[in-house]
């Protein structure tokens, strides 16, 4: 296996870091700050979060440097507006196509999804469940569309970890996988369009009532 190199190791950290809420909406991530924490140069922290920039996670602003971007009303309408639209139309497109194989992927992925929860390993679950939406869309021949939902995906991963931070909620987003798989295993694709809609939806509204219950200036 590869080494992961610097940037990226650092590009992971620093995520990380925001996701966890480590790093609360409007920090200021100083470079110099940033260096001195992960014995690096200050070059591949400003590489770092150019990238994170990209993710949407971070801000760069004229004489202010990085600031870690705030919670947004009009993001997550927009992000899940789109997945809603779009991971329906690859489900739609891939279940019938999906094998015995392709199907078990899926599910290993939702007993991961099961396990961290178990174990309260919190900071992997939006990755797993990025995966486990991704295997079901694999048979797809919509790749650019693929593409747009697993970027759509890593968006959602900063704010499904907040709406997923009590036990009802995970809970309720495990039963809804564990219902979503054994519809597709039952060939009744249909009704799981449905439960993949309603999936996405309660996310959604749940995280409009919690971000609009925060501060206004979370809401732009």
């Amino acid at each position: 296996m590869k080494p992961v190199p610097l940037t990226q190791q650092l590009v992971d950290s620093i995520r990380e870091d925001i996701l966890s809420g480590h790093y609360e909406p409007h920090s200021n991530l100083r470079q110099d700050a940033l260096a001195e924490k992960y014995g690096v140069s200050r070059i591949p922290v400003r590489e770092a979060l150019l990238q994170l920039e990209g993710e949407g996670l971070v801000s760069i602003q004229p004489r202010r440097g990085a600031i870690v971007t705030p919670l947004s009303l009009l993001e997550v309408d927009d992000v899940f507006a789109l997945r809603l639209l779009l991971e329906i139309r690859l489900y739609h497109a891939s279940a019938p196509k999906l094998d015995a194989a392709a199907i078990e992927t899926a599910s290993e992925a939702n007993q991961r999804y099961r396990d961290a929860i178990a174990n309260q390993q919190h900071a992997v679950l939006g990755a797993i469940n990025a995966e486990l939406h991704m295997a079901l869309y694999r048979e797809a021949p919509l790749p650019t569309t693929r593409q747009i939902v697993a970027a759509l995906l890593q968006t959602s991963q900063r704010y499904t970890r907040i709406q997923l931070r009590t036990d009802a909620a995970l809970q309720q987003s495990l039963a809804e996988h564990d219902q979503l798989l054994q519809l597709t295993r039952d060939g009744n694709y249909h009704a799981a369009e449905a439960l993949l809609d309603e999936h996405i939806r309660h996310v959604w509204h749940s995280l409009r009532e919690m971000i609009s219950a925060q501060s206004p200036l979370h809401t732009g």
